[in-house]
């Protein structure tokens, strides 16, 4: 514990040190581990709307560390926000009934603290030292829905900030060090002598998949190992479900959802198809609807199919699986205890078990497919991948046993698969910053995406080309040297065609934000025509 905090300290002494005025007195912490804080500060831990279930899953097995590792002295370490909106907290007197000694926000809190800060005088400006956005690499911190914001940036109007995470942002680590503000913690915070083996293992070697199309023969061996000694596995993969493409293997027809016209999840313990855009629910088709073909295929696949095979290798093991389909009993913020005991032998799920969990059990993981989301096309896709991939391998990695994990991937020699695997931060960002140089990305770019919205396809495009015409004569009126702005040509959105219409986009890089803002400030507005300033993907 006294490490621990001596580590803190350090982060907390050498913030007070830096001044990023192009970040709003935002500094950055770099850290590996576990941090805790004393009684004598107030700290902030901040989780956005978006995905906000794996943050709360997240937040349990915070709270549980600091409970454990303060030994008692902090006495409320939980301050529920929602309660507070729901006018149980409305006063200073009742918060110094309740003193704090960690205050843990939402998304609602936080959204409070940006649009009526001066209402609620316990958090005015001044009573905040620090603020800790604890894995502020996630994209919950950036608010696309309105009031639009970046947590990061707000938390730097309120007070000095730390961006905790091992996997930084590229452009907060970018600027961080142009001002010489990071605090690199690069020792363990738990040293072991536990010793972690990693294989990464090609998904197009079928000799390496003879007892599952799904799971590597090393992967299955392994868990058979961890059963055996009564440990426990861990499979990742980001997609829930059983299978995410169903077709006709004569015509080509695809199931697709008629609201928002995006492929249905099958879900076969339901036996139907869900669209996980929209939640609407469609029977599972017997027959193409087309050519009446009786071959129907659902190719691909999900964690519940991933669930259902353990079960078939795997009979008499107890099995968790935890993404957005688990039902409220069993989700992972009501059975973590149980789950940290090594009450369940096997552990399926999404992005939400990547998230600083800490499994003492756990001598076997999986990546099921490690570069599933790399061809995605957009400039934020290989970052995210390899957030991902180092996030998940964390949980294997906090020397609590000797561990094995398994790397599947149809791409085993691509740089990200590469580097993920051997959690290389410092080759990835050389890597990576290199390419958004050439490409005039960010950080060497502002951008602002604006997209509109209409219900024809031909009303669509006649508005974006009016836009893009608007924004071109608007950046001219403002004098902006034509090397410091490029104005992408008008294109279709990834997801063009909704149930409420055709989305088309442009995308506007800049080298200062203001000219963003100022050419923004020329354009028409209406109901429309939607923007986002500094998106964190183009899709």
């Amino acid at each position: 514990v006294n490490d621990q905090i001596r580590r803190l300290r350090e982060i907390l002494r050498c913030a007070e040190k830096f001044d990023i005025p192009l970040a709003r007195d935002v500094t950055f912490g770099q850290y590996t581990g576990n941090v805790v804080t004393e009684t004598a500060e107030r700290y902030s831990l901040n989780t956005n709307r978006a995905n906000f279930e794996p943050q709360r899953a997240h937040l349990a097995s915070l709270l549980k560390e600091v409970r454990e590792l303060s030994e008692g002295s902090i006495t409320h370490p939980y301050f529920d926000s929602d309660a507070y909106i729901k006018n149980e907290y409305r006063s200073r007197a009742r918060w110094n009934d309740c003193p704090a000694d960690i205050l843990i926000t939402n998304y609602a809190m936080l959204e409070r603290l940006l649009l009526d800060p001066c209402k609620d005088d316990f958090f005015d400006k001044g009573s905040w030292r620090y603020i800790i956005l604890d894995e502020a690499h996630e994209p919950a911190y950036h608010q696309e829905q309105n009031p639009k914001y970046s947590a990061s940036l707000l938390a730097g109007k309120l007070a000095k900030t730390v961006l905790g995470t091992a996997t930084p942002l590229i452009s907060d680590y970018y600027l961080c060090k142009s001002h010489n503000a990071i605090v690199e913690v690069n020792q363990l915070a738990i040293e072991s002598d536990k010793h972690t083996s990693i294989s990464v293992i090609d998904l197009k070697d079928h000799s390496d998949f003879t007892k599952s199309r799904i799971l590597s023969n090393q992967l299955i061996e392994s868990i058979k190992a961890s059963l055996a000694n009564h440990t426990q596995s861990m499979l990742f993969h980001n997609r829930r479900g059983t299978a995410p493409m169903t077709i006709c293997d004569k015509c080509g027809w695809q199931a697709l959802c008629p609201n928002c016209f995006l492929p249905l999840v099958l879900h076969a313990d339901a036996f139907q198809m869900r669209c996980h855009t929209c939640a609407r629910n469609f029977p599972v088709p017997t027959a193409c609807p087309e050519c009446k073909n009786a071959s129907i295929h659902h190719k691909g696949f999900g964690t519940k199919l991933i669930e259902d095979e353990l079960h078939r290798l795997f009979p008499s093991a107890k099995i968790a699986r935890f993404d957005m389909d688990t039902d409220d009993d069993l989700k992972l913020t009501k059975i973590y205890d149980e789950v940290y005991r090594g009450d369940y032998d096997i552990i399926v799920g999404t992005q939400m078990i990547a998230k600083g969990f800490d499994f003492p059990r756990l001598t076997t993981l999986g990546i099921v497919q490690a570069d599933a989301g790399l061809s995605l096309p957009d400039f934020s896709s290989e970052e995210r991948t390899f957030q991902l991939i180092t996030q998940v391998i964390g949980r294997a990695k906090r020397g609590h046993q000797n561990s094995n994990i398994f790397i599947q991937s149809f791409q085993p020699d691509h740089p990200i698969i590469s580097l993920a695997s051997q959690s290389d931060y410092a080759s990835f960002y050389n890597y990576l910053v290199q390419k958004r140089q050439q490409s005039k990305l960010p950080p060497y770019s502002f951008l602002l995406k604006l997209s509109v919205t209409y219900k024809t396809e031909t009303a669509t495009v006649k508005n974006i080309r009016t836009l893009y015409k608007k924004v071109i004569q608007t950046a001219k009126q403002l004098q902006i040297p034509e090397n410091r702005i490029v104005v992408s040509p008008p294109m279709p959105a990834f997801h063009e065609r909704t149930s409420t219409g055709y989305t088309w986009q442009l995308v506007i890089k800049a080298k200062s934000r203001q000219n963003l803002l100022d050419i923004f400030d020329h354009l028409p507005k209406n109901n429309y025509l939607h923007y986002d300033f500094d998106p964190i993907s183009l899709l």
